[in-house]
C-alpha cells in the first residue's frame, strides 16, 4: 500500500458492523491503487468499550468523527482530498458528509444506498411476508405476524424481519451467508474470536443507541446536490436495503458526474458476493476520475 495512492476511507455498515477483516479478505486488490482506511466507527469492534456515553451515539457525533478522520488522514498523507466508500448504514454517514464538506471529497461511493428508511423497512417486512407465505414457511409467518409491519416496536423486532429477509435472499443472492462471512473475517490478522465477542456487544450497543435516529431516516428528501462524482453500487436483489429505493434516489440528485453500477449477482453485500467485478469498478472509476466513465 503507497503513501502516494488515493487515499479512501471505509464507512462501514451496521452500525456497528465492522467490516474491516471482510475487505482485507474479499477486496485487498483495492490496496494495490488506494491508500485504504479502515475506520471502525464509535461503539464498534476495537472502538467499542463499555464507558461509552450514550448520548454521545448521534449522527452529528458520528459526522464529527468523520471529520477528524479525514482531517487525519489529509494532514498525515499530504492529500487535498479523499474518497469516501459507504457501505449500508455508512451511506448516511458518507451522504452526508459529502454533501457538507465538499472540499475535502473527491468522489463519493455509496454501496448498498440508503434512501428513506422508512420505506425501505415497509418494503423489507412485505417482502419477508410474501416470500413466507410463497414457501410456505409456518415459522417465519408466525414470527412476522408477531413482529407485525414497521414502525418496530423494538431493535429485536427489527432483527427478526432481518432474520428471514436474509434466509429469503434478500441480503446475500450468491452463496454467502453471515456464518460464512465471520469465518471469512477470522480467517485474516485483522480478526480473532475476542473481536468477534466485541463485534457482538458493539453492533448490539450501536443499534440499541441509534435505532430512533435511523428509524426515521430519509436522506433522499434531503441530500440532493453534490459537487463532486457519486456512484451508487447496488445490488440487483438487495431486499434489506431496498435497491429500487436507491434507483430512484440516484435519478434526483445533482452533480458533476453520476454513476449508477448494478451488481447482477448480489443483494446487499457486493463487495463480498462479486468481489472481482466490484474491485474493478473502484480501481478503473477513481484512478481516472479526471475522465470518468459508466461500466454498467
Amino acid at each position: 500500500m503507497s503513501r502516494s495512492n488515493p487515499a479512501l476511507i471505509l464507512l462501514h455498515g451496521g452500525p456497528g458492523a465492522s467490516e474491516s477483516a471482510l475487505f482485507r479478505h474479499y477486496n485487498s486488490a483495492l490496496e494495490q491503487h488506494f491508500l485504504v482506511v479502515y475506520w471502525e466507527q464509535r461503539g464498534t469492534g476495537r472502538s467499542f468499550h463499555l464507558d461509552i456515553p450514550p448520548p454521545s451515539m448521534t449522527i452529528a457525533q458520528f459526522v464529527r468523527d468523520l471529520d477528524e478522520v479525514v482531517e487525519m488522514v489529509r494532514q498525515r498523507f499530504e492529500k487535498d482530498k479523499v474518497v469516501l466508500l459507504g457501505h449500508s448504514w455508512g451511506t448516511v454517514l458518507g451522504t452526508i458528509y459529502a454533501s457538507l464538506h465538499p472540499e475535502k471529497i473527491s468522489a463519493y461511493f455509496g454501496i448498498a444506498q440508503i434512501a428513506d428508511v422508512p420505506q425501505g423497512r415497509r418494503l423489507s417486512y412485505a417482502f419477508a411476508v410474501a416470500e413466507a407465505r410463497k414457501r410456505k414457511n409456518s415459522k417465519a409467518i408466525s414470527e412476522l405476524r408477531i413482529v407485525g409491519p414497521p414502525p418496530y416496536a423494538s431493535v429485536d423486532d427489527m432483527l427478526t424481519t432481518g432474520k428471514w429477509v436474509e434466509r429469503f435472499g434478500g441480503v446475500f443472492h450468491a452463496d454467502l451467508s453471515t456464518e460464512k462471512l465471520i469465518w471469512s473475517a477470522l480467517g485474516t490478522d485483522e480478526a480473532n474470536l475476542i473481536d468477534l465477542v466485541r463485534f457482538g456487544q458493539g453492533n448490539r450497543f450501536s443499534l440499541i443507541q441509534l435505532e430512533d435516529k435511523i428509524s426515521q431516516l430519509n436522506p433522499s428528501e434531503r441530500y440532493l446536490s453534490f459537487d463532486m462524482p457519486v456512484f451508487f453500487l447496488l445490488g440487483r436483489y438487495d431486499r434489506h436495503v431496498p435497491a429500487i429505493l436507491a434507483e430512484q434516489y440516484f435519478a434526483r440528485i445533482k452533480a458533476p458526474f453520476k454513476c449508477l453500477v448494478w451488481f447482477e449477482y448480489s443483494a446487499h453485500n457486493p463487495p463480498f458476493e462479486e468481489p472481482a467485478k466490484f474491485n474493478q469498478v473502484l480501481i478503473e472509476q477513481v484512478l481516472p476520475l479526471s475522465e470518468p466513465t459508466c461500466h454498467r
